[in-house]
């Protein structure tokens, strides 16, 4: 059958993590710097949509088309390691340990931050002719949401830090979903409609993803947007990644772990018995 039972994606899930906890060094960055810039460029085509159609639910159905790409060609980002790789550290895989888990982390964020950067600083030479004049349309647009989404929170102090953390949780909930999608699958069709849907949902409800951000916020920059480095990694990318962190572990990882790879031996021995 093309469809897995979750008792039998959850132990991919598992076997996923332990590969990416022993992946070399270089292996790991390019992978993820392959990812950071796929989706990146699939951020700057949903906001160009939106731009030019005045239809932010288009744009919305069309950003998975970069997440499905980067997955099926098996590029990594931190969203998706964030949940994968501690549940080989859970499930004592043998080497798996947290330091290999936080040193998988490290490499993807480095990765992906590059790869994001890379197509950011494209994004701005192409809509400012090489900076030789203001921004089009997109770019404008693309440096008006760093502004928001930094100083917008920070307006509205501790109360926007904890919208910004939940924000980044509930993002993390869809798009680690749609990384247990690609798995819930075995032909390329059914791959691409299981990660689609929770990546749609996502994007339109402007949930904050950290690897995203890494292409909007640093490209705003380049743009000269009204608001500095700093203004970005306290009011937006750390506590995104933090939030992404939490929520995908929570209630994609752990969930699915605890219910199913915990539990399979004594639905066996029931079964047997």
């Amino acid at each position: 059958m093309s469809y897995l039972a979750p008792s039998e994606f959850v132990t991919k899930m598992v076997d996923a993590g332990e590969s990416k906890i022993f992946m070399s060094t270089r292996d790991t960055l390019i992978r993820a710097y392959m990812a950071g810039a796929i989706l990146a460029l699939a951020a700057w085509f949903a906001v160009t949509i939106n731009v030019n159609t005045g239809q932010p639910l288009a744009g919305a159905i069309l950003f998975p088309v970069g997440f499905c790409m980067l997955y099926l060609l098996g590029f990594d980002l931190l969203t998706g390691v964030f949940v994968l790789a501690p549940l080989a550290w859970l499930n004592k895989r043998p080497g798996c340990t947290l330091g290999g888990v936080l040193r998988n982390w490290g490499l993807v964020f480095a990765g992906n931050f590059a790869g994001a950067v890379t197509v950011a600083f494209m994004m701005a030479f192409v809509t400012t002719y090489g900076f030789t004049q203001a921004p089009d349309k997109v770019g404008a647009v693309i440096g008006n949401v760093g502004e928001a989404r930094t100083l917008g929170y920070a307006s509205h102090g501790a109360m926007g830090m904890i919208t910004l953390f939940m924000r980044g949780m509930l993002c993390n909930w869809m798009v680690s979903t749609g990384v247990v999608g690609a798995m819930v699958s075995t032909t390329v069709s059914g791959k691409v409609i299981a990660m689609w849907m929770p990546i749609m949902l996502f994007f339109y409800m402007v949930f904050e993803h950290s690897v995203v951000n890494m292409f909007l916020f640093p490209a705003g920059l380049m743009l000269h947007a009204p608001f500095s480095v700093m203004d970005y990694l306290i009011w937006n990318e750390i506590p995104t990644a933090l939030g992404n962190l939490v929520g995908g572990l929570s209630f994609t990882g752990l969930t699915l772990y605890a219910t199913h790879v915990k539990t399979a031996p004594k639905r066996e021995l029931r079964a047997v018995a």
